[in-house]
């Protein structure tokens, strides 16, 4: 299935920034010409803005098909989205979303899934996959029990005796609804204030670890300017059990925990090497709302590779 063309504006940019706190120079109408060699020539489209657009035309593909029922009966509880970043969406630029028929599968157990193909002027912006499965894909054997109550803990500080970085966020309503307005995706299919309905997307939660990963560089005194970084996948998996149970004002903890570099964790299979982010969303209670894996590779080497 093809969709119609989208069009991001540079406003639809400034309403998803500032709904997740996320002060990436590269999405900022002043700032991203402070960005060292960017190739870029002006702001571009967060990649949580294009992975909400994903999710919010995977659900009205879902109940066109109606597929909903069958998460619904085979508590398919999670949402797992398998991203690889290609290239930048620039606003006012035509971009095609062409997702595959589902493939159901039942062994070892049921799950669906679609390839996805986000386009833009003629060039593949983004590929990956949706998937829908009793159990998460990714970072599915973390497990936080022996966490400590992470409420008393200080504001972007290190979890005693972990080495996970903490986050802070509360959820609002507004933010949300923004967000789904800058990432054109229609708020009122879940919202409805005379309805008593609030139901929250998948991505919005997981894209405040954007800004997490932000702070965490901040504090480590990283050169935003001289020495920018971009993503090259995101991995992620979210609990449709634990989304359920947001609301306005709930309190999510998340945790930012950074993998050695290595030489075998390359950008595809060059000597760049990818530095990795595991990041998890926990609800009030330390369940796991959300897991992600997020690589990011600085700009420059990619620059340097295409000169080779």
């Amino acid at each position: 299935m093809h969709t119609q063309p989208f069009s991001f504006d540079q406003i639809h940019i400034e309403v998803a920034r500032n709904a997740t706190d996320d002060f990436n120079l590269f999405h900022d109408k002043h700032k991203w010409l402070q960005v060292t060699h960017n190739p870029f020539k002006g702001p571009i489209v967060l990649g949580f803005q294009l992975n909400t657009l994903i999710e919010y035309q995977m659900r009205l593909y879902r109940e066109a098909q109606h597929e909903d029922r069958i998460i619904a009966e085979n508590n398919l509880r999670y949402s797992n989205y398998q991203i690889t970043f290609v290239n930048a969406v620039r606003p006012q630029s035509n971009i095609y979303l062409e997702i595959k028929k589902t493939l159901i599968t039942t062994i070892p157990e049921l799950s669906l899934a679609n390839r996805i193909t986000l386009r833009s002027d003629g060039k593949v912006v983004l590929l990956g996959f949706k998937k829908e499965s009793q159990a998460p894909l990714f970072l599915a054997d973390t497990s936080f029990k022996e966490l400590p109550d992470l409420h008393p803990l200080p504001e972007c500080s290190v979890v005693p005796n972990t080495d996970y970085f903490l986050k802070r966020k509360i959820m609002n309503n507004g933010c949300v609804k923004n967000f789904l307005s800058g990432s054109l995706a229609e708020p009122s299919d879940y919202f409805d204030e005379l309805a008593h309905i609030a139901r929250y997307p998948e991505i919005f939660p997981c894209s405040l670890s954007s800004g997490a990963l932000l702070e965490k560089a901040q504090l480590e005194h990283h050169d935003f300017k001289a020495n920018p970084m971009v993503y090259t996948s995101h991995n992620i998996a979210i609990d449709r059990s634990g989304l359920s149970q947001l609301k306005n004002n709930s309190t999510l903890h998340i945790l930012v925990q950074q993998q050695p570099e290595s030489s075998l964790n390359t950008l595809n299979h060059t000597n760049i090497k990818l530095r990795t982010y595991h990041c998890y969303g926990l609800l009030a209670d330390n369940s796991v709302l959300y897991r992600m894996t997020m690589n990011l590779v600085p700009l420059k080497e990619i620059l340097k590779n295409l000169k080779k």
